[in-house]
């Protein structure tokens, strides 16, 4: 018997297996492939001694988030690495705009929207610490209501709506265009403002940092630091239904979307509304990723690119607006939103001497089987912002939504973010009850990115399903 058995080793799972170990319980953390981590992984996707990350890359939440900043990660393995800047943002004709970490900075290459940038956001910079855990509270009151009052005002708007308001120049415009589209929303709906906003402020405030030797190290050091609290993981072990660990632990927490709770749970333990409410649950879009082992550094068009491990590829506002609607309607982008990270530019340890990594994603519609085009269309982003990218690869690897969700059965249709992050489910996921996470089973808990907060490594919904079990066992 264990006090709790924790299903999934991704960073909410681990984070929740964390907290009942703090308060004494013991645990044991089941995991269905060999390795830990989730979206946490590192592997060699392409070519021997080139190191990919398999999903997230570049960490803001995973250095500003209170869980993570309450583990001793250091002590366990993990070291950031800041680039120069945060974010670099190319247009045509061969310039970029940067995120920098200094305001100042930042504005001084926004021309005329400068001054709107800094009124903008240093309001959001000097509160950066209480933001992010309202932000990041999941549902209670806020304990700084009126920090959180101020931010709301601009947050709920459109990013579209916020960004034609506050500036006048596509620099400015773009900027934060591509940073609401982490979003994975129309920048016409309301509240995608919210992730242009946190994003950019947390680029000003901690940065947008990369751990050495890949995302893995960050699961890596959680699993160690729960085994010295005592906890266990266990790798290689699929669970099928509920009742293979019901009846070995009193508290039994879910690093599972709503789809894979109920296959988990069977016919019979669900109540019917309860049921009918997951299954009315919504999935948002899928991505296609290509990891690309590369000859050399990549030649950006604009060379101030080669200061940010992260690089939005879109145009302006209207064109990433135009992405980005395409793909909630069910279509595919000419020209689509293109994240992409150069991590090996800063981390030598992922490549064999003298040669480089490339890390490239974009949304597409959920389960989309559109992959060869998809792909045609990452690298003619690649190309209009860097000529000559495709004389560099010397191997790739494309992940679309079935082969991501078959690694990750929680990235259902390649969602990647466990559930559209839409008004309604921002705030309700993956119900509206009082207590998101308590399941109507006695002493089952769901703790995965289908709970509040959302997406993201932070381990948020891990740490608030176990304080929720907690405060009833």
């Amino acid at each position: 018997m264990h006090d709790a058995i924790v299903v999934g080793s991704g960073p909410n799972g681990l984070a929740a297996a964390i907290v009942l170990a703090r308060a004494g319980r013991s645990v044991l953390v089941l995991e269905g492939r060999d390795t830990i981590g989730g979206g946490l992984r590192t592997e060699e996707l392409t070519l021997p001694g080139f190191r990919h990350d398999t999903c997230s890359a570049i960490h803001p939440l995973g250095i500003a988030s209170p869980f993570m900043r309450s583990v001793p990660l250091a002590e366990h393995g993990v070291e950031w690495i800041q680039p120069p800047s945060p974010l670099a943002h190319p247009l045509d004709g061969g310039t970029a705009v940067l995120l920098e970490r200094s305001l100042a900075e930042t504005a001084a290459g926004l021309g005329e929207d400068g001054r709107a940038w800094r009124r903008l956001f240093e309001p959001l910079v000097d509160a950066s610490d209480e933001l992010v855990e309202g932000t990041l509270a999941g549902p209670r009151p806020p304990r700084h209501p009126i920090h959180m009052a101020r931010f709301g005002l601009n947050a709920l708007r459109s990013a579209s709506g916020l960004a034609r308001s506050r500036f006048a120049g596509e620099r400015a415009r773009a900027l934060f265009a591509g940073n609401a589209a982490h979003s994975m929303l129309p920048l016409e709906a309301t509240a995608t403002a919210s992730f242009g906003l946190v994003l950019a402020m947390l680029g000003h405030s901690v940065g947008w940092p990369l751990p050495r030797g890949g995302s893995q190290s960050i699961a890596d050091a959680l699993a160690s630091y729960l085994r010295s609290l005592g906890g266990e993981i266990e790798t290689g072990r699929t669970v099928t239904s509920l009742a293979e660990v019901r009846s070995t632990a009193r508290l039994v927490l879910l690093d599972v979307t709503p789809r894979q709770f109920l296959a988990l749970a069977g016919d019979d333990d669900v109540p019917a509304r309860y049921r009918r409410a997951l299954e009315k649950y919504r999935y948002g879009p899928g991505v296609v990723k290509v990891d690309y082992a590369l000859s050399g550094p990549v030649h950006w068009a604009a060379a101030e690119c080669a200061q940010a491990a992260t690089v939005h590829l879109g145009g302006t506002l209207d064109e990433i607006a135009l992405a980005e609607a395409a793909v909630s309607k069910g279509r595919h982008p000419e020209r689509p939103t293109v994240l992409v990270a150069q991590q090996s530019l800063f981390d030598p340890t992922r490549v064999p001497e003298g040669k480089h990594t490339l890390w490239a994603y974009t949304h597409v519609p959920n389960g989309s089987t559109a992959t060869k085009g998809t792909v045609a269309a990452i690298e003619g982003q690649l190309e209009r912002f860097a000529p000559g990218f495709r004389d560099l690869v010397l191997e790739q690897s494309v992940l679309d939504p079935a082969a991501l969700e078959a690694r990750n059965p929680n990235y259902v249709g390649g969602d990647i973010g466990g559930g559209s992050a839409d008004l309604r489910q921002l705030f309700a996921r993956p119900v509206a009850r009082p207590n998101p996470y308590r399941t109507p089973i006695k002493g089952v808990y769901l703790c995965s990115s289908s709970t509040p907060p959302g997406g993201g490594v932070h381990g948020m919904c891990g740490y608030h399903a176990a304080r929720a079990a907690l405060r009833r066992s």
